[in-house]
């Protein structure tokens, strides 16, 4: 099989996506095949960890580690017979990010497949796809391919006679941001209120019904069959100076193309924005972006040079997230922006603790009276409060920290923004017939 420069989406075709013959004429399901056939459970954990893969969904976690720390049992143990729970998380409501859309969408057997890779490796034999609600298309064609999965024998009971079962289900979302919080995710999909649980214990210990458990992201899952198929070494050659592997980067804002592109992880943002997303629209500017879905800190034009990947992004003071890049111009109040994530936060919040529950829709308060021209100074102290306030640590999950990564990083950035909105005592940016 010849190595691919674009192993994710070489086979994405959101208009008439493959079926199963289709895949497999593609050498779909090859993979899955050589890991039941090949390897034992403990030899293919190995591999992923040797590969370098870290989670695709904003952490940036090692998958391999991830994986081992679910519990091992003696054979006598009567815990060693319970079951153990695979869930990919497909609730993708970042603002900015649509990657695993076009997966689900385009490809949607790949990630049947790499559900089947990681269950065997984990042991598990009940799995998940927990899948936003406004997805309406890719349920419909992730569900066909479940279907027609369990038709030829590659789900359910001895899967392919190999020994191993796999029982797939797909759940669709009733909704809300914070269900892209694992803990959260799990309580959801036990029908409870989808709140964040406290950690420990963790989800590899106890997670759906109180049962081992792996969460991992869309992205993640899919690059399994690719890892196997090609060989750890292909997999860290994509980017031999970077975290290995590819990563579907995406970009959205006033921008010539819009989109998204598998590149090698490590591309740098200025590449990522002037080369495939066309650079800035006629007449306008770079004044900021956000470079990893709207709860990342801002970077501004004096970053371009930084690398995508997490380490580089981190040294620049922000997160790559979900590499999805929100572009800012010159043209556009950054008040405004701020106010607009702002107030998705406050709406997407749990309520579970105090910080989030209060802090977001004060500090949207705050914004939305400085963007009117009625803030004062004092509301500028009063935000950096906000952002402490709400800051890791302080919080029951990461959503209100989250949320303060963009606000605090526009206060340090456009300062003079902020106190122009107070002085002149409106948007200047509306005054100059731009938008607001």
């Amino acid at each position: 099989m010849t190595p691919l420069t674009h192993p994710l989406t070489h086979l994405v075709d959101v208009n008439n996506p493959l079926n199963f013959k289709g895949y497999c004429q593609q050498k779909g399901y090859a993979a899955a095949k050589k890991v039941l056939f090949e390897y034992t459970p403990a030899e293919a954990l190995d591999t992923v960890k040797s590969s370098g893969l870290k989670g695709r969904g904003g952490a940036g976690f090692p998958t391999g580690m991830k994986w081992s720390f679910l519990p091992e049992f003696e054979e006598d143990d009567p815990r060693a017979k319970e079951p153990k729970y695979l869930i990919c998380n497909a609730d993708e409501m970042e603002p900015g990010t649509f990657k695993d859309r076009l997966l689900l969408e385009g490809v949607p057997h790949q990630l049947i497949e790499s559900m089947i890779i990681a269950g065997y490796i984990i042991g598990a034999t009940r799995a998940y796809i927990f899948l936003r609600g406004e997805y309406h298309l890719a349920a419909k064609r992730i569900q066909q391919a479940i279907d027609e999965a369990y038709q030829a024998s590659w789900l359910g009971n001895d899967i392919q006679q190999s020994g191993y079962s796999l029982e797939l289900h797909l759940h669709t979302s009733a909704g809300r941001y914070i269900c892209g919080e694992e803990t959260a995710l799990i309580n959801a999909l036990e029908g409870k209120r989808a709140t964040p649980r406290a950690k420990p214990p963790f989800p590899q210990v106890a997670g759906l019904f109180g049962k081992p458990t792996i969460v991992n992201n869309v992205e993640t899952l899919s690059n399994l069959p690719h890892i196997f198929a090609h060989g750890v070494e292909w997999f860290q050659q994509h980017a031999p100076e970077s975290d290995a592997g590819t990563k579907i980067y995406g970009a959205c804002g006033r921008i010539k193309i819009p989109g998204l592109w598998e590149l090698p992880m490590g591309v740098s943002i200025g590449r990522l924005l002037n080369d495939h997303a066309g650079g800035m629209c006629e007449g306008l500017a770079l004044k900021g972006l956000l470079p990893g879905g709207a709860s990342t800190d801002f970077l501004l034009p004096e970053h371009l040079d930084v690398a995508m990947d997490y380490d580089s992004i981190a040294k620049a003071g922000s997160r790559l997230g979900t590499g999805g890049l929100i572009v800012l111009d010159d043209k556009n109040c950054p008040v405004a922006m701020v106010k607009n994530i702002m107030q998705f936060f406050a709406q997407e919040s749990c309520g579970w603790c105090t910080p989030c529950r209060d802090g977001t829709p004060w500090a949207l308060e705050i914004l939305t009276r400085i963007e009117q021209g009625k803030g004062t100074l004092t509301d500028i102290d009063e935000l950096y409060r906000l952002c402490d306030f709400m800051w890791i640590g302080k919080t029951h999950c990461a959503l209100a920290p989250g949320a303060v990564e963009p606000l605090r990083s526009a206060l340090n950035y456009f300062t003079d923004d902020f106190i122009q909105h107070i002085e002149e005592h409106c948007c200047p940016y509306q005054q100059r017939g731009h938008h607001g």
